[in-house]
C-alpha cells in the first residue's frame, strides 16, 4: 500500500501517491482530500495561475516597449541631422544665399521621400493567410486527435487539394503552422517576433519594428534607396566644409603647420579661407562621419535586396531554397527580369519611385516556373474520373512553350478540357 500526501506550496496544491517502488502517480481530486472548511481549490489554482500569468503579461509589454528603441534611435538621429544640416550648415555656415537655396531644396526632397517610405514600412501591417487556408472544423478536430504524422499529412493533403499550393516541407509534407493553425501558402512563414504567419515573409527588421513581407516589401526597398540618397547627399555637400573645419581644428594650435598651409595656398590672408570657430563645426564634423557611416552600411544592404528583387527571391529563400514536389528549386519563382521587378514595384513605372502600394498579386499565389505540374493541385477530384470512357470528364494536360523568359527556362501552360 502506498501513502497519500498533500503537498501545499505558495502557488498550488499537489496530490501524489507514492508506491513502494518510489513511483509517483496522480490520485483522487484534490477537493476530496482537503478537510471540510479548507480553502477552495479552484480559487487557489485560479489565483496561482493569475500570479503566474501576471509576470508573463508584464514581460510581453516590456518587450513590446523595448522593440521601439531602434525606431526611436533612428528618428532621433534623423531629427538631429535635419537640425545640423538646415540650421548649423545652411543657415549659420554657408555664406552664399544661392547655394543655401539649392542645398535646402534638394535636402528636403530627399528627406521627405526618405521619411515617407520609412514610416510606410513601419505602419503597413503584415498580411496573413485568408480563411480558406484554415482547416474546416471536422478536419481540424481529426488532425488534433491524430498522433500519426502520416495520417495528419493525408488530412492536410485532402484539404489542400483545392488550394493553389505547390511548396512542401523538406520531407515532402504540406506546410502547416500548428501555432496559427493554417495551411501555409507558398512563400508564407511564421514570424516568432510578430507571432503570426506572414505572406511572402522576407525577414523581421528591428529598425522598423515590423515584419517585412508582401504588404510592405516595396516600401522597405524604397526606404533603403532613399536613405542611401539622403546620406550620400549630406556627405557630399558637407565634405568641403568638413575639410575646412578639420583644417582649422588641426592648425589652431600648430602655428608652423598653419604657416605652411598658407604658403601652399599662396593666399595673402590665410584666415579668409577658414570658417569661423563656432559650435557649428562640431555638428558639421559629426554630420559627415554619421552620414558616411550609414551610407556604407546601407549600400551593401540595398544592393543585396535589389539582387533579391531581380531574382524574385526573399531573404529566407536565398538561404533556404523553396521545396516543390520534385525537390528544392531556388529559381522556382523566377519569371525573368521585367516580371520579377514588376511583381514587387507594379506594372506602372511612374509609381515605382513613390511609396505607394503597387505590388502585383494577392500574396497567396505566385506564378512559378514548374516543369512537372502536380495534377492533384490543378484538377483536384477530376483526376479520379478520367478512367471513364463514355460521358465522363477526361483531364488532359498539354504543355507548350510561351516563349523564353529573359533569364532562360520554359514557361509551362496547363489547360483542362472536357470531352463529351
Amino acid at each position: 500500500m502506498g501513502r497519500v500526501g498533500i503537498h501545499e506550496t505558495a502557488l498550488q496544491y499537489r496530490c501524489a501517491v507514492i508506491s513502494s517502488h518510489g513511483q509517483t502517480r496522480l490520485c483522487a481530486p484534490l477537493s476530496s482530500l482537503l478537510p471540510i472548511g479548507g480553502p477552495d481549490v479552484t480559487q487557489t489554482l485560479f489565483s496561482a495561475g493569475g500570479l503566474k500569468m501576471a509576470p508573463s503579461h508584464v514581460l510581453r509589454c516590456c518587450q513590446r516597449g523595448l522593440s521601439w528603441i531602434p525606431v526611436i534611435f533612428i528618428n532621433l538621429v534623423v531629427c538631429w541631422s535635419y537640425y545640423a544640416y538646415v540650421m548649423e550648415l545652411c543657415i549659420y555656415t554657408i555664406p552664399n544665399a544661392e547655394e543655401q537655396v539649392i542645398y535646402l531644396v534638394v535636402f528636403h526632397l530627399s528627406f521627405v521621400m526618405f521619411m515617407w517610405s520609412y514610416w510606410k514600412t513601419i505602419v503597413s501591417r503584415p498580411t496573413n493567410p485568408s480563411k480558406e487556408f484554415c482547416l474546416p472544423k471536422a478536419e481540424k478536430e481529426q488532425y488534433e486527435k491524430e498522433e500519426q504524422a502520416e495520417v495528419q499529412h493525408e488530412i492536410l493533403k485532402k484539404v489542400s487539394k483545392g488550394l493553389p499550393i505547390y511548396t512542401r516541407t523538406g520531407g515532402g509534407a504540406m506546410r502547416y503552422c500548428d501555432h496559427c493553425q493554417v495551411i501555409k501558402p507558398d512563400r508564407c512563414h511564421h514570424c516568432s517576433t510578430c507571432d503570426q504567419c506572414v505572406l511572402k515573409m522576407d525577414h523581421h527588421c528591428p529598425w522598423v519594428n515590423n515584419c517585412v513581407g508582401f504588404s510592405n516589401y516595396k516600401f522597405f526597398v524604397l526606404f533603403l534607396g532613399y536613405s542611401m540618397i539622403y546620406c550620400l547627399f549630406i556627405a557630399s555637400t558637407v565634405l568641403q566644409y568638413f575639410i575646412k573645419f578639420w583644417t582649422c581644428f588641426l592648425t589652431r594650435d600648430i602655428p608652423h603647420l598653419q604657416a605652411k598651409l598658407c604658403r601652399r595656398r599662396a593666399a595673402e590672408n590665410c584666415p579668409q579661407n577658414q570658417l569661423p570657430d563656432t559650435h557649428a563645426k562640431f555638428h558639421v564634423l559629426f554630420l559627415f562621419f554619421v552620414a558616411t557611416m550609414f551610407f556604407i552600411s546601407i549600400l551593401s544592404l540595398f544592393t543585396y535586396h535589389l539582387w533579391l528583387v531581380v531574382k524574385n527571391r526573399t531573404t529566407i529563400e536565398a538561404f533556404r531554397a523553396p521545396v516543390f514536389r520534385n525537390g528544392a528549386d531556388k529559381n522556382g519563382f523566377t519569371l525573368g527580369f521585367r516580371k520579377n521587378v514588376a511583381e514587387v514595384f507594379g506594372d506602372q513605372k511612374r509609381y515605382w519611385v513613390l511609396p505607394i502600394y503597387t505590388s502585383l498579386g494577392d500574396g497567396h499565389t505566385f506564378p512559378t516556373r514548374l516543369v512537372n505540374i502536380d495534377p492533384e493541385q490543378l484538377i483536384g477530384e477530376q483526376h479520379n474520373s478520367k478512367c471513364a470512357l463514355d460521358g465522363e470528364a477526361i483531364s488532359h494536360l498539354s504543355e507548350g512553350q510561351a516563349g523564353s523568359a529573359k533569364d532562360g527556362g520554359p514557361t509551362v501552360t496547363v489547360t483542362v478540357e472536357n470531352e463529351s
